[in-house]
This record gives structure tokens, sequence and C-alpha cells, in this order.
């Protein structure tokens, strides 16, 4: 049996489902795959829209390999810059157009496509499990964790998993993503007193004691980087008084930090480090200053092993090319997986992604399927 994975890339492009709209995605998928014999379960929290296919037995003693990956899309931006509709899937010169072609319904596509020919051609003495979500564009509370909350209460596991993200930079196989780094952005609040900027000692000027802190911050590097990772970065992406008077000390200023972060930290410590440099700069200057922390993820890595080592040998085979190892980039839904099983990425070259006139070569598709349904078959053997 051959599935096409590049028609079925053209296929789900014509779904509009930008986030956090399902678009007819995930029914075109769940179709598929319960013909090819996959139990299909649509797994939707709060709107949200997600599937779970499995194949082969359930059972804590059956060997089973997921797959993961999403087909919500982010908005296509002004319709008139497309040089063909962002939802028509058009096909010409063996490239795929439109908004999903890279990020990443053309992933999607090909480990679906790849697990339907695998076991129907090659049933295997195990599972396939495909976990594919509709909020990975979005706030990602009700996707692929959404997935694995429901699979932990219905006793569902895989063993390892690879996550389809567009994960080579240039050239298709240059790259694996065994890890990633954690994110977190802190909303920091200073407060001072209001007062007449010719009289300062009847104010506490915020903005005196907020650059303060922030130098403080950013004065020495926070690491010098680990065995897989970079050094953690640490930017300042805001200041803001909201003062229109350039006579007067406001009473309140504001600045946000993010940090991408490697191993050697957690969020939780970096929280605690930031907290006690706020109450120090504080009680330096009689200025308060509060932080508010979203964490989007703590960092990660998969070591190489076994599972590393057998996607990097297919991957050496079908390019010809020995991929790097890699933990840059920003998140993916690889950092919900990893609380569940070893997880890495591997997919498409990423550099159309999120872009006007999105696009992908039809070939590609059609190699990274031919590279998933041969990590099935080893994985299997």
């Amino acid at each position: 049996m051959t599935t096409d994975p590049a028609d079925l890339t053209a296929r789900l492009i014509q779904c509009p489902s930008v986030t956090p709209e399902e678009g007819g995605a995930l029914v075109l998928l769940g179709d598929l795959l319960t013909e090819a014999g996959f139990e299909v379960t649509r797994v939707d929290r709060n709107g949200t829209p997600n599937l779970f296919a499995r194949w082969g037995a359930k059972g804590t003693n059956t060997l089973t390999l997921g797959f993961n990956g999403h087909t919500d899309v982010v908005p296509p931006g002004d319709l008139g810059s497309w040089t063909h509709p962002p939802f028509s899937g058009h096909v010409e010169d063996g490239v795929i157009w439109g908004r999903g072609a890279t990020d990443m319904k053309s992933g999607v596509a090909a480990f679906v496509a790849a697990a339907i020919d695998f076991v129907t051609d090659t049933p295997p003495d195990g599972a396939v499990i495909l976990t594919i979500t509709g909020d990975e564009e979005g706030g990602g509370k009700d996707g692929t964790i959404a997935l694995l909350d429901w699979m932990a209460a219905n006793g569902e596991r895989m063993d390892v998993c690879i996550v389809g993200e567009p994960s080579n930079p240039d050239v298709f196989g240059e790259m694996i993503k065994i890890g990633r780094r954690g994110s977190m952005t802190f909303d920091i609040t200073a407060k001072g007193v209001q007062g007449h900027a010719a009289y300062p000692h009847r104010a506490k000027n915020p903005l005196h004691a907020l650059t303060a802190y922030l130098n403080d911050l950013i004065e020495a590097p926070l690491d010098e980087g680990t065995a897989h990772f970079d050094p953690t970065g640490l930017q300042i992406t805001s200041i803001d008084c909201g003062n229109p008077a350039s006579n007067v000390i406001p009473e309140k200023a504001t600045a946000v930090v993010n940090i991408r972060f490697n191993d050697a930290h957690t969020s939780e410590g970096l929280t605690r480090d930031l907290t006690d440099r706020a109450a120090r700069v504080s009680a330096e200057t009689g200025v308060e200053i509060s932080l508010r922390v979203d964490v989007s993820g703590e960092s990660f890595l998969t070591q190489p092993g076994p599972f590393v080592d057998l996607v990097r040998d297919v991957v050496l085979k079908e390019t010809g090319i020995n991929p790097v190892l890699s933990t840059t980039g920003g998140t993916s839904d690889a950092r919900f997986v990893k609380d569940h099983c070893p997880v890495l990425e591997f997919g498409l070259v990423g550099q159309f992604m999120h872009q006007v006139d999105e696009r992908v070569p039809a070939q590609q598709v059609h190699d990274l399927k031919s590279v998933y349904q041969r990590i099935l078959e080893r994985f299997f053997e």
C-alpha cells in the first residue's frame, strides 16, 4: 500500500485550521486512520480539538512507538501578499504552497502516511500511537497536555515518541533535536513615589531602581553553557512607564524579561534568583519591585542512546547526511511529551514556516515519509 504524503499535505492545507479552529483537518485524518484500522478517539478539551489514534495491542508489555504533531496554523496575514491563496494547497512545479506547508501539516501527513503503510504492509508485534493536536500554535494548555492527560487516565503509553516539527535549518537531514531550552517570561513592576523632577529627594524614582535591577541581570551571563546546550539567554524585551511629562518622576515603571535557559537551571531556581535580586535592589532604593512569572516550559534533554542512535542512523542512511544532535530553537510540544517518555524531533526544513508564501517541495515530504517508515521498521525489528 502507498499513501501519498504530498497529496495529504495539500488536502490538509485546504482545511483552514487557524488556531483554535479545527477546520476539518482532524476529521480528514480521523477518517483516513479509521479506514486503515486505527482506533481513533477525539480528545477535545475546552473547545480545543485533539486526536488520538492507536494501531495494535494495548498493554504495559506492548512495544509502542509514538508520533506527535499539530494541524493548527498561525494566521495567514495579508491575503493579497500571497502568490497563491494560503488555504488552496496549490501544487506547482513540484512545490506545495499554503499555510501549514512547512509547519507542520506536511510533517503530520508524512508520519500518518508512513504509519498507515507500515501497519498495512508489515503489521508489527507492537503498537503505533499518533497524537495530533489543534492547539500547538496557541496557548497549548488543552492540546498535547490534554492528550497526555487522557492517555494517563486510560492506560495508554508510548515507549518513545518523535515530534514531527521542522527540525532542519537549511538542508533536510542535517539536524535532530534531542532537547529544548526552557522558556519563561518575567513581567516586572517597580513602584516608587511620584514627584517633581526638580525635587528628587521628595520622590522615589522607579526607573532608577528598575534600570539598576535590569543592569544587574544583564551584567554577567547566567552560565557558560552545558554539554548539549548553548549559554542561557536573557533578553529585556520591554521597558515602559507611560509618562508623558518630562518634569515628573513617575510612580510606576514596568519591564519584560524573557529567559531561554539550559539544563543548568530550572524555572524555580531562576525565579528564586531573580526574586532575591529584586529584594536586594528594593532594600537599597526603597522602591518596591515585584515579579509576575509565566513559564512556557522547562529545559529537557533526551540523552543519546539506542533510540537517538536508531533515528540518527536512519537519517544518515536515507539522506547521506550525519545529522547534528541539537537543542537549539524555541519551544515545541516535545516539552510536554518529555514527561511521558523519551522524545526527539525530526522533520522538514523550517525555512518558510510562518512566512507569507509558506511552501515545501513535495519530494521533501516523500523523503520525510521514507525516514519515518524506516524508523518504524527498525524500531520493531
